[in-house]
């Protein structure tokens, strides 16, 4: 058998001990721990607009949705000369042409931006986007789509996606507190915008929520429901304990999810004493019920768990939901590398208890590529932050694959890498293809950023486009 020389820096039968300099060399890691940045609320008084603004007013959440930025001119009447010129020109630019969403941003948003660099601060890049941050040659991916996931053609009844066997998710409005430029429903959620007319629900909300219902009750399979939109926390607390109270009257349903980006973007919201006693009693209900009560947000970088977060997911806990997790988005130049993406997860476990959960792939919308990493990028930022967090809390890479849903970012089933195409199998029929006796044996495809790949690949692309305008 031929001899093999394991490396072994620390030989524990070998009671030499270690030098000092090896000593640290073997303590040395490529993310230091703890988080050397100070946990602190920033100063919304360094914002021209917000000076004089007191704490009782900031931590209202009246007073933040009152002076939500919703365009341009919000943005410089708050901003004042802190915002360049060249930023203000691409933004409105990028509006003009671009733009997926309307802005849509509350104050404290605004104030976890680093106003000394705001071309780069990862904050603005996602929720404030500019023309020049766009890919100037791909901009879009020849496959992208408005409703790039197909919710809604998977609606069982309007609003109701049933895209696996267990699982709904209820869209209950199409609104938010605050708008992310990369958002997957940026076919139905928000305003128009100059270069996308959004899609509308046909029927009024009471009588979606009746047919929802009605559905869920003659679905005895399903027993998982996402309550989202949009945001619940644009919805009135009569109506979402009516919806929610509702829910648990069906015997099947056993986890119920309340999805919010509210909780990061406006915590002030859940630090409401009506908030946290709604919650609170569908807390109570859910567990007299046997029924786990979670709510999921929607966290992209470090410095937007501030304090006010904290605080507001730590008494949101105190409700007695069964927990609070993230599912952020993978985002180029805001979470794409070790340190960044281990702060973050570092602060929401450590300050706010929310617990890292899932981090998907950006989903392949229209302008989007700006955003998204390929496959083989996220494959190694997983490798990278496995080992530093606990395992119940190390988020999971997922690509959420059209027609056929969330994968784990390692079970592909083959990859192209010159043509960036991975391809990807299911084990469920969805609402789509339930009558097509080989669906599960098709290999579904999903598309790398045509900038991420080999010159080779970027013309075969060229020339994909060439044959679709022809």
């Amino acid at each position: 058998m031929k001899n093999e020389t394991v490396k072994n820096p620390i030989n524990r039968n070998n009671a030499t001990a270690l030098s000092s300099s090896e000593s640290k060399a073997v303590c040395e890691q490529p993310f230091r721990y703890p988080i050397e940045q100070a946990f602190e609320e920033p100063d919304w008084s360094r914002i021209p607009g917000y000076r004089g603004v007191s704490r009782s007013d900031w931590e209202s959440a009246l007073w933040q949705r009152r002076h939500t930025i919703k365009n341009l001119g919000d943005l410089e009447k708050a901003l004042g000369d802190r915002l360049p010129q060249d930023l203000r020109d691409e933004i409105e630019l990028d509006q003009q042409q671009t733009a997926t969403m309307s802005i849509l941003l509350p104050p404290h948003m605004l104030n976890c931006m680093d106003l000394d660099d705001l071309w780069n601060d990862p904050i603005r890049r996602y929720m404030i986007p500019a023309q020049r941050d766009r890919h100037p040659e791909w901009p879009n991916h020849p496959r992208a789509s408005r409703d790039s996931l197909h919710e809604a053609d998977m609606w069982a009844v309007e609003g109701l996606t049933h895209r696996y066997p267990t699982k709904v998710l209820a869209e209950l409005l199409a609104t938010c507190p605050q708008y992310c430029g990369h958002c997957t429903r940026m076919d139905l959620v928000g305003k128009d915008v100059a270069s996308f007319r959004k899609s509308r629900f046909q029927t009024k909300a009471k009588e979606r929520y009746a047919k929802m219902f009605e559905y869920l009750e003659k679905t005895p399979q399903v027993r998982d429901v996402v309550v989202s939109g949009g945001d619940v926390a644009n919805l009135s607390t009569t109506q979402l304990e009516d919806f929610v109270g509702r829910l648990l009257k069906i015997e099947n349903i056993r986890d119920i999810r309340l999805a919010s980006k509210g909780l990061i973007g406006l915590p002030q919201h859940f630090l409401q004493d009506e908030v946290l006693a709604s919650i609170e009693r569908l807390a109570t209900k859910a567990r007299e019920k046997g029924v786990q009560l979670s709510v999921h947000t929607h966290v992209n970088h470090a410095n937007q768990v501030t304090p006010l977060v904290a605080k507001a997911s730590r008494k949101v806990l105190e409700t007695g939901v069964r927990d609070v997790r993230n599912q952020g988005v993978l985002l180029r130049g805001v979470n794409d590398d070790t340190k960044s993406m281990l702060e973050l997860c570092f602060r929401l476990l450590d300050e706010a208890g929310i617990m890292p959960y899932y981090f998907f792939m950006c989903d392949m919308i229209p302008n989007s590529e700006h955003w998204r990493l390929s496959v083989a990028e996220a494959r190694r930022l997983q490798h990278d932050i496995m080992g530093y967090l606990p395992g119940f809390a190390t988020p999971r890479t997922v690509c959420d694959v059209p027609f056929v849903g969330k994968r784990w970012i390692d079970q592909l089933d083959g990859y192209d890498r010159e043509k960036g195409i991975s391809y990807w199998t299911k084990n469920y029929l969805t609402t789509v293809d339930a009558d097509d006796p080989d669906a599960l044996d098709v290999r579904y495809e999903y598309f790398d950023p045509v900038y991420t790949l080999p010159e080779s690949g970027q013309t075969w692309w060229r020339e994909e486009l060439l044959k679709d305008r022809a």
